[in-house]
């Protein structure tokens, strides 16, 4: 059979965007649409976008956002912020997503780049075959209008507002500026990600209303309303896009608000997997809650990753850590936690713990449990105790959340 002309790779430049964005849209059934160029524009850094030609014609490829993630214990740290990856329809099974994985892997070690990668699945299937781990969820929450909070919650005297875009806008970055150093998961927003992520065209909003904007003086909620009219009355539904509050009692303000919009039959909302609402209401049965993956992690270079977070706890281990696609860091590596920060070398010494780099990943935000991983045949504890308490050191104090797709 004959395959077509050697396939080759390259970085990107400007003049690419066009091309590269209708083959990206192509490889998920999309449409390409003109207006949304000077959008992605604002996001696209060429020099870090990867593409594979077959001869002139683009067939796939992947990018990297440089963004901030935050890690437990010590806030905003790089991350390589996988996006954008794709291969058109007709070139699939050749290849091309492993040469454009490798070719970003491989540079962020050879250059000394971010020392972890993450990114949102399409397919969960895909991206553990090139090491990364299932390090965070989101919940798929339901509740119904009008929903009662317990008694003793307090939600202030402040009132919260409907205002527009332009005047929420502000507050919502400094707000969401705030909170992000001591929320796991979250990511820097530049003003294009910002515009990305609330952009409010008819085709970003998939059936339903612009964005409306509520404010609290400490926080703000941003959601859409899908019309539902039946015989008994309207039924629609509040799809809230993201709250954020710098005070509890905020949270639970917004909330409030929420829950008692007029004509709303069941509020939604894709949020973090430790959400506090189901304790804010008196029939915690109310809130109706499904999981699903939301961040994959990727660990670039062990030594350097493992040194960027904080710990829960001391422990003393030596990691066997397996990884095919980037093997530099398949060694033997002492990790040691002493009052919450760690050092990590490589050693010939017998292993405490056997793993993969993609039990690795997963636990490096603190909201898998190794010990569930060694369950799943994925972890393997060679000295008694070595797992559980390596387990613990790498809890965090909340479950990661990334409020965003990138």
């Amino acid at each position: 059979m004959n395959d077509g002309m050697a396939l080759t790779l390259r970085t990107l430049t400007a003049d690419d965007l066009p091309e590269f964005q209708r083959v990206v849209n192509s490889s998920f059934l999309m449409d390409s649409v003109e207006d949304q160029l000077e959008r992605w524009r604002g996001l696209f850094e060429p020099e870090r976008h990867h593409a594979v030609f077959d001869g002139d014609e683009l067939i796939g490829g992947g990018g990297i956002q440089s963004r901030e993630i935050t890690l437990p214990g010590t806030g905003p740290r790089p991350v390589a912020a996988v996006t954008s990856v794709g291969v058109k329809p007709g070139h699939r099974r050749r290849g091309v997503l492993t040469r454009v994985m490798r070719a970003q892997l491989h540079g962020l070690h050879d250059e000394g780049g971010e020392a972890i990668a993450a990114l949102w699945a399409s397919e969960a299937a895909i991206y553990p075959r090139f090491g990364y781990g299932l390090a965070a969820e989101f919940a798929r929450l339901e509740v119904p209008r009008g929903a009662k909070f317990r008694s003793g919650v307090s939600i202030g005297d402040d009132r919260v507002r409907e205002v527009s875009r332009d005047e929420a806008m502000p507050v919502m970055k400094a707000v969401y500026e705030d909170l992000r150093p001591g929320r796991t998961g979250w990511l820097s927003r530049t003003d294009a990600a910002w515009e990305h992520q609330f952009a409010d065209t008819e085709r970003d909003r998939g059936g339903l209303t612009a964005y409306h904007y509520a404010l609290h003086p400490q926080g703000y909620a941003a959601y859409r309303i899908k019309h539902d009219w039946q015989d008994r009355g309207p039924r629609n539904e509040l799809h809230v896009r993201e709250i954020a509050a710098r005070t509890d009692e905020a949270y639970a303000a917004l909330y409030r608000y929420l829950l008692d919009v007029d004509m709303v039959g069941e509020l939604k909302f894709f949020t973090a997997s430790d959400d506090p609402v189901t304790h804010l209401l008196d029939d915690a049965r109310l809130a109706l809650r499904g999981r699903s993956d939301s961040l994959w992690v990727r660990i670039v270079d062990v030594d350097r990753a493992l040194t960027q977070r904080r710990y829960g706890s001391d422990v003393d281990v030596v990691l066997d850590v397996a990884d095919e696609f980037c093997p530099w860091n398949a060694a033997r590596w002492r990790f040691t936690v002493k009052d919450g920060a760690a050092t990590v070398q490589r050693v010939d010494d017998d292993p405490d713990v056997v793993l993969d780099v993609q039990a690795l990943g997963a636990a490096y935000l603190g909201g898998t449990r190794l010990t569930s991983l060694a369950r799943a045949q994925r972890v393997r504890e060679v000295t008694a105790g070595a797992l559980n308490a390596l387990s613990h050191a790498l809890l965090g104090d909340q479950d990661p959340h990334c409020p965003e797709v990138f």
